[in-house]
């Protein structure tokens, strides 16, 4: 797809503005100096607004709408329970978690794991994330967005990347958690119209030109498959999205895992100015949620009513749906595909910028600081930039070994985080509401998450040690143990949860100054936080009672 002279110059006007209020907000007063605090939390002063806008910028990127497009032309809006489901998540995590981190006046996780169970536990997990983060979730976004700038421009994957790589470096090194987060406010408008513009598009092009609404109309009722949003067993896709499970099963893991105990995303509430702020800040990401599937998911529906229709090209979509996206931008007039095209970018690079500075945070405040504590604060500041900088060169020479030849970028992605999201949810519970876990205990969930995760996908896939498996399972009657991963994922979970508990008794009890003291913290909520819970609750109901 070309680029006209108009739509490069929208394209060129959105990077050049992004840069200059970038360096613009990350100056500081004459005679001061960034601190850690101003690098990494933004000096604690983030408004409702901006830690919102950033929860959403930081959250979708090129796995949402590469990933979830794709899944949109699969399996239709079922898929969209990864981002519906989130809102609720949100609204639990702001009334339940946010008050222990703020009274415990946390850098990261790692440091909470540290003050609850010990710098062995937070240890472990630091490197764990750093690693995480590097490997899987900056290469996927690095993955993911160049294929997506290959579809739309034409440009190899490689200098695609490279390229996105350094404009989130560019903006974001600098002035650290500030810039990021205040750039996300312009980062999630352009989005949100661009997703919307592309959406209205594609509905139009589905309606013959009757308007998106009855494009939308005609969907519903010349594809009513893929508007369940809760599968039958004999579904083709049920092993991703596993009926009921959905609802009841590991889903609400992941969920917390990723916006409960996220360093990349939770950090934005972190760097608010008060829980009053961080409270509305993740109400409003919750409400923004609600949006994320009309724009990510109707378009891969929609693309595959105009490719049974002879618009598009089934048979290559068929082959690769993860780029049904990019496809879809060859249909968008010239204009409005340079806003479109600068929507993705935004995407992308705010996500990149985002695990850049949530990396850095890790290993300087977590790591570094713990080795060497006598530095000043400005070195901290400078070991953080060059710890972000050094784990995109990584993410750049890992990406494509790593993720070349997936399948499906968003439901791989998740199979990776379930390994150990069972482990991060539960030590983080226990953690927070029972005094009784001590270091052994999280030790011994931590290390049950990964083993049973890989022990239930070696029963799933016995072929991977050889014929021995298959001679095991046989002896039951199975050739394989094929658990949804949704579900692996839930039994993992209590069965972690179980060990945690187990353990803790059966070892002495934790030091008095360890446990969370739940007593002098301000759980109830203000009005305006429970009044935008309720309607969006109801909402949700409202989506499920529709499409179930």
């Amino acid at each position: 797809m070309s680029l006209s002279g108009l739509d490069l110059f929208i394209v060129a006007g959105y990077a050049i503005s992004l840069i200059a209020i970038a360096f613009l907000v990350s100056r500081e007063k004459a005679g001061h100096k960034k601190d850690s605090t101003d690098y990494f939390l933004a000096g604690k002063a983030l408004p409702w607004w901006a830690v919102g806008a950033s929860l959403i910028a930081a959250n979708i990127s090129a796995e949402q709408i590469i990933g979830m497009s794709g899944q949109g032309y699969v399996v239709g809006l079922a898929i969209a329970a990864y981002e519906w489901q989130a809102a609720i998540v949100l609204l639990i995590v702001a009334k339940f978690f946010l008050p222990i981190f703020l009274e415990r006046n946390v850098y990261t996780m790692p440091q909470f794991l540290d003050q609850r169970f010990g710098g062995g536990v937070k240890s472990i997990m630091a490197v764990f994330w750093i690693a995480l983060y590097t490997a899987v979730n900056l290469t996927s976004v690095l993955w993911l967005g160049g294929l997506a700038l290959n579809a739309v421009t034409g440009m190899a994957v490689l200098p695609a990347m490279m390229a996105l790589a350094a404009f989130a470096v560019v903006y974001s090194l600098y002035g650290g958690l500030k810039a990021v987060a205040l750039t996300d406010i312009v980062q999630v408008v352009v989005l949100i119209v661009g997703g919307l513009l592309i959406t209205w598009i594609s509905l139009g092009l589905v309606s013959e030109g009757g308007g998106a609404w009855l494009g939308a109309t005609r969907l519903i009722d010349e594809i009513p498959g893929h508007f369940e949003m809760i599968f039958s067993s004999d579904h083709p896709n049920y092993s991703d999205l596993p009926g009921i499970w959905t609802l009841l099963g590991g889903l609400w893991v992941l969920h917390f895992s990723y916006w409960g105990f996220n360093q990349y995303i939770i950090q934005r509430a972190l760097g608010s100015k008060s829980l009053s702020e961080a409270r509305k800040g993740l109400a409003f990401a919750a409400g923004l949620k609600l949006l994320i599937p009309v724009i990510v998911v109707v378009p891969g529906i929609a693309a595959l009513y105009l490719a049974q229709n002879g618009l598009l090209d089934q048979a290559v979509l068929d082959d690769r749906p993860d780029s049904t996206y990019g496809i879809l931008m060859t249909l968008v007039p010239t204009g409005v595909r340079g806003l479109v095209f600068a929507a993705l970018i935004a995407a992308i690079v705010s996500s990149l910028a985002s695990m850049m500075n949530s990396i850095s945070t890790i290993f300087t405040m977590d790591m570094y600081r713990s080795m060497r504590p006598e530095k000043s604060e400005q070195h901290y500041v400078g070991v953080g930039r060059i710890a972000a900088f050094s784990a995109m060169l990584i993410a750049l020479v890992l990406a494509q070994p790593f993720l070349g030849g997936m399948e499906s970028a968003f439901q791989t992605i998740q199979e990776y985080t379930g390994f150990v999201a069972p482990g991060v949810v539960a030590v983080f519970l226990l953690g927070f509401f029972w005094k009784r876990t001590n270091t052994m205990g999280a030790f011994a969930l931590l290390i049950s998450s990964v083993g049973l995760s890989f022990l239930f996908w070696l029963l799933a896939n016995p072929a991977a040690v050889g014929g021995a498996g298959s001679t095991i399972l046989a002896a039951f009657g199975l050739a394989a143990l094929d658990l949804p991963f949704v579900v692996r994922i839930w039994i993992v979970f209590l069965l972690c949860v179980g060990i945690g508990v187990l353990v803790s008794l059966l070892t002495g009890k934790p030091a008095e100054n360890r446990p969370v003291e739940l007593s002098g913290i301000r759980f109830a909520t203000e009005p305006v936080f429970n009044l935008a819970s309720l309607v969006i609750i109801a909402i949700l109901v409202a989506i499920y009672v529709r499409f179930w």
